[in-house]
């Protein structure tokens, strides 16, 4: 388990954005940026915080709807997904991607960030943001799941030099099949991208705090691949 976890800030171009930060043990490691789903900085996220330090990740997640509803921490049930929606009707990409690009250089200064080593990873929402970090930033190495504007900004891989993982559910209702075998057939294309399609998972697998969504073999398996591609990729010592 991580020894603590704590508020912060990241100061951005317009203001100070919240954050919350999960330390490894050891109390220092490579760093990982977390991206939220439209459900914000909530239970989930922080238990996928703790997952990541607890195999020795220096963890940052930043809480992006900081510019309209500053610190949304919204429940896996059927009002908080309504909040979340409309709070992610108000975001503005453009600016969460430059935000988000800012917590992965702040935390790359946090002395607890080991060579100033740092990636990305995000869940749903957060999975499209990490792949626009990926692609407009430079994190070391990037983790996307189901991220669902992807499909339509497949262009941008070109523009991703480091190494990525993706997970997609084969039977997500939100992100259509073919979309999700476009995105597998461009992973194929590049030596830097390494994709997975979890048949029978839909969308938001991972997401244990939530009965809708949560497909525990789906979520194991990722993870497994996740753990073992950031300790081949990132590793912790």
């Amino acid at each position: 388990m991580s020894t603590a976890t704590r508020a912060d800030q990241v100061e951005t171009a317009d203001g100070a954005m919240g954050a919350y930060v999960a330390l490894p043990s050891s109390g220092s490691g490579p760093g990982m940026v977390l991206i939220h789903e439209i459900l914000g900085v909530n239970d989930y996220v922080r238990g996928a915080a703790q997952r990541l330090a607890d195999i020795g990740y220096v963890v940052l997640a930043p809480d992006l709807f900081w510019r309209t509803q500053p610190g949304l921490d919204l429940p896996n049930d059927d009002e908080g997904m309504k909040a979340g929606m409309a709070a992610a009707q108000q975001l503005d990409f453009a600016a969460a991607t430059g935000d988000a690009i800012a917590a992965l250089a702040a935390l790359r200064e946090m002395p607890e960030v080991t060579g100033a080593k740092a990636g990305v990873i995000g869940f749903c929402l957060g999975g499209s943001l990490a792949w626009n970090v990926a692609a407009g930033g430079d994190p070391d190495v990037a983790v996307v799941y189901y991220g669902s504007a992807i499909p339509d900004a497949l262009d941008a891989a070109e523009r991703i030099t480091c190494p990525m993982i993706m997970h997609w559910g084969g039977a997500d209702p939100l992100i259509k099949r073919d979309q999700v075998d476009a995105v597998a057939a461009m992973a194929a294309t590049r030596d830097n991208i390494e994709c997975h399609v979890h048949e029978g998972a839909g969308h938001a697998f991972d997401n244990n705090c939530s009965e809708r969504f949560h497909v525990p073999e789906a979520r194991a398996a990722a993870w497994e691949l996740t753990a073992a591609f950031l300790a081949r990729e990132l590793p912790v010592g």
